[in-house]
């Protein structure tokens, strides 16, 4: 039986090369984001995806797209819970609250949702279970300079990665993390270009090839449930984040 994954914010980055990982490992892979074009383009034809545009943080629409996904199916294998938004550096005291909240909303609240919608059907299936992978960061281990709202952010998704590896056991429901480190997405475009330094200075930083990402995703989603990586570290090697950088 061909494995199932949901991913979301397939429409581009991550989420498009790890989707296109995916097809061309022969999964059927449901792609889930706001826009519709964008999750066609990641299809490219590919008989095996399934486009489902929809919000994230909409609670009726992840449920909708879920349900599809699992009647076209008849289960779901996975989740890579992939779909983010980013500020640029600001100090905290001149980050809008809009801002804050919308960032919280895609990355809190959207992962809450979509790993709410899987395991509530990763737990009724039969056979029973599967895995959530959730994107997190290497500001859930250390931040950036002006990261606020960005890194409180990717600390809940720990918090979630954790309770569900936990909660999960019970139901043979899997959860890791993967903390990616400078993929080079058009969100990473600005590292080649010079980015905010804890030392105050502005530099560029070395990057590396999102594909190398997208392999780690499928490696992890791979392995038999009763195996888990629970946290992933993935990087540029010479990215400042060890030692001195």
């Amino acid at each position: 039986m061909t494995n199932t994954i949901l991913i979301t914010g397939a429409g581009s980055g991550i989420g498009r090369a790890t989707a296109q990982a995916f097809l061309a490992a022969g999964w059927r892979v449901g792609l889930i984001g706001r826009r519709e074009v964008a999750l066609t383009d990641t299809a490219a034809g590919n008989p095996s995806a399934l486009v489902l545009p929809c919000d994230v943080t909409d609670p009726t629409q992840v449920d909708a797209a879920f349900a599809s996904a699992a009647k076209t199916w008849g289960r779901i294998d996975a989740l890579f819970n992939n779909a983010g938004a980013s500020l640029p550096s600001t100090l905290i005291d001149e980050i809008k609250v809009e801002d804050w909240l919308h960032l919280s909303n895609v990355n809190i609240t959207g992962m809450f949702l979509c790993a709410r919608a899987a395991f509530r059907h990763m737990r009724i299936q039969n056979p029973i279970g599967g895995r959530i992978i959730n994107n997190g960061s290497i500001s859930a281990h250390v931040p950036r300079p002006g990261s606020a709202p960005y890194t409180m952010s990717k600390h809940a998704v720990t918090g979630l990665t954790r309770t569900l590896s936990l909660d999960g056991r019970p139901f043979n429901i899997a959860c890791g993390q993967i903390d990616i480190g400078n993929a080079l997405t058009d969100m990473a475009v600005a590292m080649t270009k010079g980015v905010p330094q804890a030392n105050g200075t502005n530099a560029i930083e070395p990057v590396m090839d999102v594909k190398h990402v997208a392999q780690s995703v499928l490696q992890m989603a791979t392995l038999p449930l009763d195996t888990n990586v629970q946290f992933m570290t993935i990087m540029a090697s010479a990215m400042p984040f060890v030692g001195r950088g």
